[in-house]
C-alpha cells in the first residue's frame, strides 16, 4: 500500500493515487498544474499555501487507506 511522506514530491504523490489531486485542491494548492510539482515536495508546497503539511499527509494516506 503506497504511503505519503511531506518529502515526496508532488508529482509522485499524484501518481500514486487517482484522488491525490482533489486533496491538494481541497488546500488551494494546485500545485498540480504548476511545473513545479516534479520537483517541489509536498511540505513545501503546502507551506507555499500556508497549509499545515502534516495535515495535507494524513489526508493523501487516508486516501491510500481507503483504497484497499
Amino acid at each position: 500500500m503506497p504511503r505519503f511522506r511531506k518529502e515526496m514530491s508532488i508529482l509522485e504523490a499524484l501518481e500514486l493515487h487517482a484522488q491525490a489531486r482533489q486533496v491538494f485542491e481541497l488546500h488551494g494548492m494546485t500545485c498540480c498544474l504548476c511545473m513545479g510539482a516534479t520537483s517541489e515536495s509536498i511540505e513545501a508546497g503546502a507551506i507555499m499555501h500556508a497549509v499545515d503539511p502534516e495535515t495535507v499527509v494524513d489526508e493523501l494516506n487516508s486516501l491510500a487507506d481507503d483504497r484497499s
